[in-house]
């Protein structure tokens, strides 16, 4: 039996709130010398992108993936569209989220500049940020939400659905997993290599939390080990996983270090749930 064709909703049929006066159009940008992979930027309708496994694979397991990108773009393919394969071939279904991101200049060359100069410039980095974190967790939010709604057409269990996301996506999971209301509380959350993410507490009813990322990511390591002490502080489960070397942004690639191995560890940790 052949997988269905991935197919992709907009995640806010009537306009995403809080931006509807955004005019930037959606584009991929091709590697360049300067960053070396394929990239979406300029979100302004979020989508979900709906991969689904082999039915008689089918485990009812869905994961929403978010890639990340600093916030000005999507990394696709190695944190999003690879991650979703791999889901796929362990009968688990994936949505590849598309959510709002920073606004960059059209032409390529521009927008390369601009984002390695807000990049330098920490206090503006920070400011712009503050604008867009209560999107882009509206986005993760209504991404659950919309999944477990479509949870009988997508063949899924309503009690199987998850967040995952890598770096700026970490930071959309981070906030998904600690701000949900009921309809959008995800069953569990696995914020990989995450960017930092200020929040104020656990929810008394915190999803398991699956964390992966390297020691020599400092970044990673300053956001990933107070969420992993807080949720074991407040009695849930927690695993986290630190791997010696591996750098920011591993994903799905290939570095031939142990680090390589991490989404295997997240497979055996899913079946641990059900």
């Amino acid at each position: 039996m052949t997988v269905a064709e991935p197919i992709s909703i907009p995640i806010w049929p009537t306009g995403a709130p809080g931006s509807e006066n955004w005019t930037h159009q959606e584009q991929l940008t091709p590697p360049s010398a300067s960053l070396n992979i394929p990239v979406v930027r300029n979100v302004v309708q979020p989508t979900l992108t709906l991969y689904l496994p082999k039915p008689q694979d089918a485990t009812g397991a869905a994961v929403i993936v978010c890639p990340g990108g600093a916030y000005h773009f999507l990394a696709i393919e190695h944190e999003g569209t690879e991650v979703a394969k791999w889901l796929n071939k362990r009968g688990v279904a994936a949505c590849v989220l598309r959510y709002r991101l920073l606004h960059t200049a059209a032409r390529d060359e521009d927008f390369l500049q601009q984002f390695h100069d807000t990049m330098a410039d920490h206090s503006r980095m920070s400011a712009l940020c503050e604008q867009l974190f209560p999107l882009i967790i509206a986005d993760g939010k209504q991404a659950v939400r919309l999944t477990r709604q479509h949870a009988s057409a997508w063949a899924l269990l309503p009690e199987r659905i998850g967040i995952m996301g890598f770096s700026a996506g970490g930071a959309v999971t981070t906030g998904t997993a600690t701000q949900y209301d009921p309809g959008s509380r995800p069953n569990f959350v696995a914020p990989i290599y995450s960017a930092p993410f200020a929040f104020e507490q656990v929810p008394a009813d915190a999803p398991p939390l699956f964390i992966a990322l390297a020691s020599d990511d400092q970044m990673a390591v300053r956001s990933s080990i107070p969420l992993y002490s807080a949720w074991q502080a407040a009695g849930h489960a927690a695993e986290l996983h630190i791997y010696a070397k591996g750098g920011h942004g591993f994903g799905m690639n290939t570095q031939n270090l142990p680090s390589d191995s991490w989404v295997d560890r997240f497979g055996e940790w899913l079946d641990t749930l059900w």
